[in-house]
């Protein structure tokens, strides 16, 4: 009994979004937009894309300014955990300065959270916490980020432990406590990446 009991405490609640039931031109339904840096506002927008991992629309962001130190964010409203994962089907699209999409965890504030970013330009993912609005990385790897193809990404977290997966392949693991309270979760790009996301997944592994 206690260990079926314990079993049902740990149970993760997983949302998925893949944005059919969105209006295009709009950011979906219970999104909030952020930006982390200088710059313009960043535009989210559902959109139909050939192609898409699942059914015809997909999440964009399309605003391109080449301000190096600009980080768009979209924070989905109805999700927050300590412990649990966020993952996403992405395609770097264009980009001059980046190429770049990535999923963010224990989000407090559009200046502290934990993110997990792959680059296009770069061939490389990495994990980093953005405190005060700075960005600091603790974890990296390379891996062959193909512009203009879907990809996989993936953070995972369990009280200081985080994992990150790409293209359904575990990539890497690392240890922080800087956030140790529950937060949103989403998805972030930089500067001028224009990238579409899909099957966007959150996961709650806190006790119920």
């Amino acid at each position: 009994m206690r260990t079926a009991l314990l079993g049902l405490l740990l149970l993760q609640t997983s949302t998925t979004y893949d944005f059919e039931k969105d209006a295009a031109g709009k950011t979906p339904d219970g999104f909030t937009t952020a930006l982390t840096g200088a710059g313009g506002p960043a535009i989210w927008t559902v959109r139909e894309e050939a192609g898409a991992p699942s059914g015809k629309q997909v999440l964009a962001q399309t605003s391109a300014e080449e301000t190096d130190g600009r980080f768009p964010l979209c924070l989905s409203d109805r999700f927050s955990a300590k412990d649990g994962s966020v993952s996403v089907k992405f395609k770097p699209v264009s980009g001059k300065i980046d190429q770049a999409g990535g999923v963010v965890l224990r989000y407090k504030d559009k200046d502290n959270y934990y993110i997990a970013r792959a680059n296009a330009l770069e061939d490389n993912v990495r994990l980093y916490k953005v405190v005060g609005g700075n960005r600091r990385q603790f974890a990296n790897a390379n891996a062959k980020v193909a512009a203009g193809q879907w990809h996989s990404l993936k953070l995972e977290v369990k009280g200081k432990h985080f994992k990150v997966a790409f293209d359904d392949k575990p990539l890497f693991e690392a240890d922080d406590d800087t956030f140790k309270d529950a937060g949103k979760a989403g998805l972030w790009t930089k500067a001028d990446s224009v990238t579409l996301f899909d099957d966007l997944v959150l996961e709650n592994a806190d006790p119920k």
